[in-house]
């Protein structure tokens, strides 16, 4: 289980000495309760994302357990080293929105006759409770050629899953190179 700190101050020069000492700035939030500003050491964060096996991954921070989910990172421009991370707080039986990321699977046949996969999103928003939360939507694309997509109403949703997004986006699809 990850553990992070609770930051005393959240003020720019103990957030700087925070990120000098190796530390990843992070605000956990959720619905109805208060805002937790917490710090975690970079690498042990970026290890526990890799590894887990659901799109909620649990925390310690101070004495409170949370399952969390990522929903946005800040990179440094320069040396692409995480700087933020928003956490959102999985609440059981509470309908909320996530974003799930998408995962193309196989070759498209469309790569034989010069054509590029274009993955036009890499997440999609959806409304659910934490306990329904799909790990991710995969998509078999081995059967796309060229000029063929996709769209967000040829996905299979799960049960008790909302798609929040308008159902003629494109997703995924094969494109002619030029």
């Amino acid at each position: 289980m990850l553990e992070g700190i609770i930051r005393e101050s959240i003020e720019k020069k103990s957030t700087k000495a925070l990120r000098r000492d190796g530390y990843l700035i992070a605000n956990i939030y959720g619905k109805g309760l208060p805002n937790i500003n917490a710090a975690f050491k970079e690498n042990e964060f970026i290890k526990a994302v890799r590894k887990k096996e659901t799109l909620a991954f649990p925390v310690k921070v101070g004495d409170k357990t949370l399952d969390v989910v990522v929903i946005e990172y800040q990179k440094d421009p320069i040396n692409s080293h995480l700087v933020h991370v928003d956490l959102k707080v999985a609440q059981k039986g509470l309908v909320t929105k996530y974003m799930i990321p998408v995962r193309p699977v196989g070759t498209p046949v469309g790569l034989k006759n010069k054509g590029i996969l274009v993955q036009s999103k890499k997440r999609l928003c959806v409304k659910c409770k934490a306990e329904d939360l799909p790990t991710s939507f995969e998509i078999n694309v081995s059967d796309l050629d060229v000029g063929d997509t996709v769209l967000v109403r040829d996905l299979e949703v799960p049960a008790n899953i909302t798609m929040m997004e308008t159902d003629r986006i494109a997703v995924v699809g094969v494109i002619k190179a030029k």
